[in-house]
């Protein structure tokens, strides 16, 4: 059975050029386009397609705007095509937050060595996002102001949030459950790595953890490098904890996040207590840039077993080699479940070794953490 997808830009090369692509795969099927986000609306109440594509800049509707009602009309798997800018990244962002499941940059060079690569990669994110359907969300404000009154911000943030990211449907189950018992297991670590669907993965679980958080907190999130400044700015706008772009050698304090600044490995120095955080180029022969891999390998050394490591959403199985290290060690490892990822590709990968202790719903792992933790 083949995946239906409707195509929404103002160029009509980028239409033309997406559809081929998508066109050369026999899985994909191309139904219709659009030239703007009104035009989107009205062909997907009628098409009805499995995924949509679309772009963020456009006459009479904006991409984010069309998002938006498409969620509350008819809720569908959305693609974003986003330059590789500041600005670019603060709408791509809202536009996750507005519903979208994934995004790619609007020049294809900009995410492969190749043009077959490339090629292969939007192929594969359409396939990922279509086995995935969304809930009908309510209309929320389209400028909800961020409460800011609990802490004095040091960093900008967009004006535009809304506090409840959009999830799949079946996360609604987990919110039944109640939290893993505390293993009484002492820590000084939390790591968190992810990739497609992270983005309103962290925000789900960050907004959970209290200001006083009792350990330094490391993320590594699969974007580009222009994407993880607006990134860390937009959680630090939302979060109790503290979120910053990581530096090289920032210490690790209580209570505060570093994200691994796209297109370099984040790692670590030093030992538990005193550690400070390396940002460096690393091999270009390594597949991500940040990785889950090189940054749980490091944090094994230094922190030994007293991580606790969470493998969130994401294609492929990054995170699978270093959460074993650190299991080694006498870690923890937990992984969200496979019903409420975007993609069961990294936590399946950690599932599956039988890496992981915990498999939970991403709307618990927040509590969990904190219960684990800081209980």
């Amino acid at each position: 059975m083949t995946i239906r997808v409707l195509v929404v830009d103002d160029s009509s090369f980028f239409r033309r050029r997406v559809s081929e692509i998508l066109g050369q795969d026999p899985l994909l099927e191309v139904v219709d386009t659009a030239a703007n986000g009104k035009e989107a609306i009205d062909k997907v109440k009628i098409l009805r397609p499995d995924v949509i594509t679309m772009d963020i800049e456009m006459p009479v509707m904006d991409g984010i705007t069309a998002v938006r009602e498409i969620m509350k009309a008819m809720p569908t798997p959305v693609l974003m095509f986003s330059s590789l800018t500041h600005d670019g990244a603060r709408a791509t962002l809202e536009a996750l937050d507005a519903g979208a499941m994934d995004f790619l940059p609007k020049r294809f060079e900009d995410i492969a060595r190749s043009k077959e690569e490339a090629i292969a990669q939007l192929q594969q994110r359409v396939r990922a996002i279509a086995r995935r359907r969304l809930r009908a969300v309510a209309p929320r404000p389209a400028a909800a102001p961020v409460s800011m009154s609990a802490r004095p911000a040091t960093t900008a943030a967009p004006a535009r949030f809304s506090r409840e990211p959009t999830v799949p449907l079946a996360a609604s189950a987990g919110e039944r459950r109640a939290p893993p018992r505390r293993s009484g297991k002492s820590y000084q670590l939390l790591a968190i790595g992810t990739s497609t669907g992270g983005p309103v993965a962290l925000q789900a679980v960050l907004t959970k953890l209290p200001a006083t958080f009792p350990h330094p907190i490391v993320l590594v999130q699969h974007m580009p490098g222009t994407f993880t400044t607006a990134f860390a700015a937009r959680l630090d706008g939302l979060c109790q904890i503290r979120v910053k772009e990581a530096q090289d050698g920032d210490v690790l304090r209580p209570g505060h996040a570093y994200l691994a600044p796209g297109g370099r490995q984040m790692i670590f120095e030093g030992r538990p207590g005193a550690a400070r955080l390396r940002i460096l180029d690393g091999n270009d022969k390594v597949n991500y840039k940040p990785c889950v891999d090189i940054t749980f390998a490091s944090a094994a050394k230094v922190y030994g077993g007293k991580v606790l490591a969470v493998v969130l959403t994401g294609m492929g199985a990054d995170g699978r080699d270093g959460a074993r290290l650190l299991k080694e060690q006498g870690g923890s490892i937990w992984a969200q479940d496979e019903e409420t990822c975007v993609v069961y590709g990294m936590p399946q990968a950690v599932a599956k070794a039988g890496i992981a202790s915990e498999s939970l719903p991403l709307p618990l792992i927040g509590e969990a953490i904190v219960n684990e933790m800081a209980g």
